[in-house]
């Protein structure tokens, strides 16, 4: 008898850890489009009832001048309609209709300040070893804003400061990863006549080719990559006050094997700008074009209505990708499996290239890297013949 409580006990356990998990799974927020019903899957027992409408939000950013209505949504999951469990937040948004690319591009990206990449001994005049920033706790991944309440915008603002000084003590603003600023005093050593150092390495650009991925007719916004740019010294988030889209060459393709993702080159030379950049997240790069024309839309297909992650099915597929002669063709691939409860980033899905032709030119999905020396590398996501879907 015994024995059988400890069973029965056990198995109440494991429906109640069950019963939880089909809880925790319901999502805490969603989006739907304007005229679509809220459908949520939701354990026995549970109902889901709107408790009301917030005020509408009218949104409009440096990324276009058009305004869009967001509607916020209020639901509650209730246990046999009397006990709150979970609430639910929705976001109501028109539906919007965009042209997909698999454009070719090139981006150039302006940090917000000078971020520090790395710090190192200077031989001062003298000749004796020397650490300028020893005292202070600048590191990796901080950006330098200002030298003595004079703001730093690139690495020649900074050498010119840091010159003027006269080895004189300066007081450095710095912001770190956290967004978190800070002054501190650091005193620049001696290296060569007139010239003077602080033994940080520093840099204001990066550049490289990628994917536009959309853009929207309506308002000429754009996104590209699908994933944030991270400097390849801090691995961080590259924070930007500014940028540029660029035409771009594909020079050459490295086609990638198992346990080698190969990659793409590519050039800026004598390329055209064909719209800014706002904003560099972690769900990519996103800004507005100004010039159309240059990403040869006649080979573009027809604008379609945004889908959300709920419509989107496992099967066959096609993806739109530029690899020679700045054409963009559709090639096959297949959806193996959806994440529809991931809200943490944009993976929701695993892809797999199945097309003979794109196998053949590059084994599958491959990184793209810029080309020149004097600007930094960026880390791309690498990935192999069957990966994540960006």
């Amino acid at each position: 008898m015994k024995k059988l409580k400890i069973v029965f006990l056990f198995i109440l356990l494991m429906l109640a850890y069950i019963y939880a998990c089909q809880i925790h799974a319901i999502p805490s927020s969603m989006i739907l489009f304007e005229g679509e019903e809220l459908r949520l899957k939701t354990p026995l027992g549970m109902q889901v009832k709107k408790q009301g409408n917030y005020a509408s939000l009218q949104t409009s950013s440096e990324l276009g001048k058009k305004q869009q209505s967001i509607q916020k949504e209020s639901y509650e999951v209730e246990l046999w309609n009397t006990i709150p469990v979970k609430k639910v937040m929705v976001n109501v948004i028109p539906k919007t209709e965009v042209i997909p690319l698999g454009s070719t591009i090139g981006l150039k990206l302006y940090t917000d300040g000078v971020l520090v990449v790395g710090k190192t001994e200077v031989k001062d005049i003298q000749h004796k070893e020397v650490k300028p920033y020893e005292n202070c706790n600048i590191k990796e991944g901080d950006r330098i804003v200002a030298i003595d309440d004079k703001s730093i915008h690139c690495t020649t603002d900074l050498v010119e400061n840091v010159n003027i000084s006269k080895g004189k003590a300066l007081k450095v603003q710095y912001v770190n990863e956290k967004n978190e600023s800070f002054t501190e005093e650091m005193t620049p050593v001696q290296v060569a006549k007139q010239q003077y150092k602080l033994g940080l390495w520093v840099r204001d650009t990066a550049a490289g080719v990628g994917t536009i991925t959309y853009y929207e007719p309506a308002t000429k916004n754009f996104g590209a990559l699908g994933h944030g740019i991270m400097d390849i010294d801090t691995e961080e988030l590259i924070e930007i006050a500014k940028g540029e889209v660029t035409t771009a060459h594909v020079v050459s393709i490295l086609k990638g094997k198992k346990g080698s993702p190969g990659e793409m080159k590519g050039t800026l030379s004598n390329q055209s700008t064909i719209g800014s950049i706002a904003k560099n997240t972690r769900l990519g790069i996103f800004g507005k074009l100004n010039n159309t024309s240059l990403l040869n839309e006649t080979c573009m297909p027809q604008k379609i209505p945004v889908a959300l992650r709920e419509e989107i099915q496992e099967g066959k597929a096609s993806l739109l990708c530029s690899l020679e002669n700045g054409q963009t063709k559709e090639y096959e691939i297949e959806i193996e499996k959806m994440f529809r409860n991931n809200n943490e980033n944009n993976k929701s899905m695993i892809i797999k290239v199945v097309d003979p032709e794109l196998l053949e030119k590059t084994g599958g999905i491959i990184q793209r890297y810029e080309w020149k020396s004097y600007y930094p590398k960026w880390k791309i996501c690498r990935s192999c013949n069957t990966c994540v879907g960006e």
